[in-house]
């Protein structure tokens, strides 16, 4: 794993910890629905503060394009953070233009945990404009990335004001980057990956990727019809990206001529189409009809997907096996998962996932608890499989930082 400093390496007291993480969390009526991601950072924020460090948190929220949109404001987000955290959190609203949040940095103290105003309020941050990077780091001596899912965006407040002050990961960020580097730096071996998802043509790259570091690669979701087609399976109405069948014959053939395992669906749940109460049937690849949808992998795929996670040491799931969302669409992810689980909690399998769409299927199937490490990026993590650098993460590997 690439070398990074922690909040291990900073004297605290008296210091001032900027510390972005993404509370870019999902809201309803004004409430936090999902408190997931606000949850993770806790110990970052608790242990700055009792090592004597004021907390000013950056965060962005949704895309305002560099405008004050009121409905895009992170006030909501602070009684959330004071209820994690059991303190006051001090909110403070700027345009990031007034110097309203230089006045509450200069007279912040030790204890005190303040949450600053939407970053993409000001165009520089998206931009990474320098003169706006300059101005955040004033805010604070130190500077703490707790944001992984925020990562993979060279963002002024997230790789900008990495290179004006001493730069550390905090404990969530810590947490990710060695289960990753578990996943997919040095994996114990066998090591099998699960791609699942609707298109070929978003994961591309991630394909390509885990080709040459996996041994089995199983490839579920709506994305697996183009490679069945591909190899002249009837796929009836369901979801297809005709224009991708070279592209995955050419991949079926890498992973022949290189000795990799890859494993498709060998029966599927159909249905006329995709809605709640369809009727549906299990049927063999050969009895797909022209008027059948494929939603789901079937029982028999799903015991070749069991068999293959029985001999692997170490498990990356990115994207669900069917359309989860719609029972009973849900089951052979459903399933898969519990055995996955299973088999971690017996010490048998590392097994790391990740993805929006792989982070609600988990959940859905009460299971992401089960596993090694569930990751709440989505964008970072599917860059990170994809093997590309991420901005936020490199400069923190980097020798470019400011140091102490």
């Amino acid at each position: 794993m690439a070398r990074f400093e922690t909040i291990d390496a900073i004297d605290w007291q008296n210091k001032r910890a900027l510390l972005r993480l993404d509370l870019n969390v999902p809201l309803e009526n004004g409430k936090v629905r999902d408190a997931t991601r606000i949850e993770r950072v806790v110990p970052t924020i608790r242990e700055l503060v009792e090592k004597g460090a004021a907390v000013l948190i950056l965060s962005h929220f949704d895309r305002p394009k560099g405008r004050v949109v009121a409905e895009m404001s992170l006030k909501p987000l602070a009684p959330a953070l004071a209820d994690a955290l059991g303190v006051d959190v001090r909110f403070i609203a700027t345009d990031w233009r007034d110097g309203a949040a230089q006045k509450a940095a200069a007279a912040a103290r030790p204890g005190d945990v303040i949450l600053f105003e939407n970053t993409r309020f000001h165009p520089g941050e998206e931009s990474n404009d320098p003169a706006f990077a300059r101005a955040v780091a004033t805010l604070g001596d130190v500077y703490v990335n707790d944001a992984f899912s925020a990562s993979h965006r060279a963002h002024a407040s997230t790789e900008g004001v990495a290179h004006l002050l001493p730069a550390v990961a905090g404990r969530a960020l810590e947490l990710e980057l060695k289960a990753l580097s578990m996943a997919l730096t040095h994996p114990r071996r066998p090591l099998a990956a699960v791609v699942g998802g609707a298109k070929v043509s978003t994961k591309l790259d991630l394909l390509d990727n885990l080709l040459d570091l996996t041994d089995t690669l199983i490839i579920g979701g709506a994305m697996a019809n183009t490679f069945l087609a591909a190899k002249g399976q009837p796929v009836g109405r369901s979801l297809l990206e005709r224009d991708l069948l070279d592209t995955a014959r050419d991949i079926m053939n890498q992973a022949e001529a290189h000795g990799k395992e890859l494993v498709l669906p060998l029966d599927a749940v159909v249905a006329p189409e995709l809605k709640p109460g369809v009727a549906s049937r299990v049927v063999s690849l050969a009895e797909v009809g022209p008027q059948d949808m494929i939603l789901d992998v079937g029982p028999e795929s799903v015991e070749a997907i069991k068999r293959v996670f029985d001999r692997a040491l170490t498990l990356v799931w990115n994207g669900p096996l069917g359309a989860f969302e719609i029972p009973p669409f849900d089951e052979g992810t459903r399933v898969a998962a519990m055995h996955a689980g299973a088999l971690t909690r017996a010490g048998s399998l590392v097994s790391i996932a990740g993805g929006g769409d792989t982070v609600a299927a988990l959940n859905a199937a009460d299971v992401a608890h089960a596993f090694t490490f569930v990751s709440t990026a989505g964008g970072a993590f599917l860059e990170w499989l994809e093997g590309k650098p991420l901005p936020g993460i490199k400069i923190l590997e980097s020798m470019n930082g400011a140091k102490q």
